[in-house]
């Protein structure tokens, strides 16, 4: 590995772990307070994810601006961005399947894996789960589209 490779993750794993540490101390990585947020018809709507997403966007929007100044990233030779911008059936269909078990469980990729520091069995189930689907995806569905 060279040291610029090593750097490079370095560099990435230090950002995931200010991640995860942003995640835990939003408390982000407790479903309950994502079900919270989406069950606005009980009367104990919980807006907190909210202010946590407000959050990210103030830290996204100053990234993005940088981005577009510079030429490519300190550490790569280029910006991985996506290039499709069309808003296709695969693309809805996706989001719907992401939403509602984001909605049914109460865990995206991010908080599931940083709670995985926990060892709950759940939590190890859905991240299980959750990896068997992204690698089936990828030999089947990821294969005709590609």
């Amino acid at each position: 590995m060279t040291g610029r490779a090593a750097l490079r993750l370095i560099v990435v794993l230090l950002a995931g772990l200010c991640f995860g540490f942003g995640l835990s101390v939003s408390g982000m990585v407790n479903p309950g307070r994502v079900l919270g947020f989406l069950d606005v018809a009980s009367g104990h709507w919980d807006p907190s994810l909210m202010v946590v997403l407000a959050g990210a966007v103030m830290v996204t929007i100053p990234g993005v601006l940088l981005q577009r100044r510079l030429s490519h990233p300190v550490l790569d030779q280029r910006f991985h961005l996506p290039e499709n911008r069309v808003i296709d059936r695969r693309l809805l269909v996706g989001s719907a399947i992401f939403g509602a078990g984001w909605g049914l469980a109460g865990f995206c990729p991010g908080p599931a894996v940083a709670s995985l520091v926990i060892g709950s069995g759940p939590i190890v189930l859905f991240v299980a789960t959750m990896l068997v689907g992204m690698i089936a995806h990828d030999r089947f569905v990821g294969r005709r589209s590609a």
